[in-house]
């Protein structure tokens, strides 16, 4: 499907008469599957439910648009600026969004299954019930960020930086975190079952009623964690670091 060629003649033409526009037709959702946008100055834009499958918007600036609702299915977004942009409920599955900026970025239950996040910035980004099955955030940074009730099942967060990250309720199951960094994180009642969790660092986390059955901590620093209550049926503790741990019957670990 291609865009509507009016659409993205105004779109074009001024960015300005774009938001006169859709002020004007509300119930109109524009079309610009497949667009040409790369490198556009879009800071701002209301592309609320626009149509922008296919379309290739990398280096481009969505700093503060307003993407609620947006098709961007198979989009490339590779380095585009969208800090502080409206991403609530927006469908990206399978978007390429490699070097990304997504800082302070709202990504609410938004759909990001089998997208590639790799090294993108997402520090401070709210993606609370956010979907992430299968997705690439390898070195990502991802330190404070709110991702309560995601589901990052089957994804590979290699190295990537989630320190004092909030991750209540995360479903980690069968995902790779070799070598990310999590101390502090706040992983109360996260499903972590059959993860690789090798060489991760969890110094000071809270895993109080986790679920880290079959997960492997191969060489893992937990050095103070809080495992009180939590899953361990089945972990592979081999050379993990467990000194002032908290164990699941309450003992710390000496």
């Amino acid at each position: 499907m291609m865009s509507n060629v009016e659409h993205l003649a105004l779109l074009n033409q001024n960015p300005l008469r774009w938001v006169e526009w859709r002020a004007k037709n509300l119930h109109i959702e524009p079309n610009l599957s497949a667009a040409n946008l790369i490198e556009a100055n879009l800071q701002g834009i209301n592309f609320q439910q626009t149509n922008l499958k296919g379309a290739n918007l990398s280096h481009a600036n969505l700093s503060h648009a307003n993407l609620q609702q947006a098709e961007l299915v198979n989009a490339q977004l590779i380095k585009a600026n969208l800090r502080e942009a409206n991403l609530f409920e927006a469908n990206l599955i399978g978007s390429s969004l490699r070097g990304a900026d997504f800082r302070q970025a709202n990504l609410i239950a938004t759909n990001l299954i089998g997208t590639d996040l790799s090294k993108s910035d997402l520090r401070g980004a709210n993606l609370g019930e956010a979907k992430l099955r299968r997705t690439k955030l390898c070195q990502a940074e991802l330190i404070t960020v709110n991702l309560i009730g995601a589901d990052l099942s089957h994804a590979n967060l290699y190295e990537a930086e989630l320190i004092g990250a909030y991750l209540y309720r995360v479903n980690f199951h069968q995902a790779n975190l070799r070598e990310a960094h999590l101390s502090r994180a706040y992983l109360l009642s996260a499903d972590l079952s059959e993860a690789d969790l090798r060489r991760a660092d969890f110094r000071w986390a809270d895993f109080r009623w986790a679920n880290l059955s079959s997960a492997n901590l191969t060489q893992a620093n937990l050095r103070g964690a809080n495992l009180k209550n939590a899953n361990l049926s089945g972990t592979n503790l081999t050379q993990t670091n467990l000194r002032g741990a908290i164990m699941p019957d309450g003992i710390i670990y000496s």
